[in-house]
Order: structure tokens, then C-alpha cells, then sequence
């Protein structure tokens, strides 16, 4: 769990973690038929699409494993901010989306 929640010992992890039975939906309300997020691989397998206008190497798909910690610091050093300025990003190292380090654009 370490890899997905974080190492407790660093901070910033959950103190509870529920595992809800796939296509159950936890309510009382007879208009509420789909759910959003849970601890399911479906919900946090996800695609991630990013569109840069005029970016060089527009079209190309990358396999690489990222995570949606890694979009703001992308944001912001697309910005020709400094990532770092983010706390969390300071604190965990979080790198920008690949392809997007090198000032390919």
C-alpha cells in the first residue's frame, strides 16, 4: 500500500482506507446511479490526454506511468515557473510529466 498511499512514516496518508464491493453504490437516493473516485484499479487507471498548442512533437502518445500529482508541477514549469514552489512538490520530489522536462517546446 506504501506505493499507492505513501509511506506513513513521511506524512500525507490516509488513516483509514475502505474498500467498497465494485458497482455498489453507498446511498439511500433513488436518483444517484453512478459513482466517482473509490480504491477500484477502474478508478484510478485513468488515461491522461494533454494539449499544448504548438508543442513540437504534437501527436506523439508516451506509455509511461505517471500520476495526477504530476500535472501542477507540469502547469507550472510550462509556465516557466518553478515547480518547487509548490510545497508538496518540495517536500516529494515530484517530477513533471515526462516529455514535457526538457523544453521541448
Amino acid at each position: 500500500m506504501t506505493g499507492r498511499f505513501g509511506d506513513p512514516a513521511r506524512g500525507r496518508t490516509p488513516d483509514i482506507v475502505v474498500q467498497p464491493n465494485p458497482g455498489v453504490i453507498y446511498t439511500s437516493s433513488k436518483a444517484k446511479d453512478e459513482e466517482h473516485g473509490g480504491n477500484a484499479p477502474d478508478d484510478s487507471h485513468l488515461g491522461l490526454v494533454v494539449y499544448v498548442p504548438h508543442a513540437h512533437h504534437a501527436g506523439r502518445t508516451n506509455d509511461e506511468r505517471v500520476l495526477t500529482t504530476q500535472v501542477a508541477p507540469t502547469i507550472l514549469h510550462l509556465l516557466d515557473l518553478n515547480p518547487e514552489l509548490l510545497h508538496s512538490v518540495a517536500l516529494e520530489g515530484t517530477r513533471v510529466l515526462p516529455e514535457f522536462d526538457h523544453g521541448r517546446f
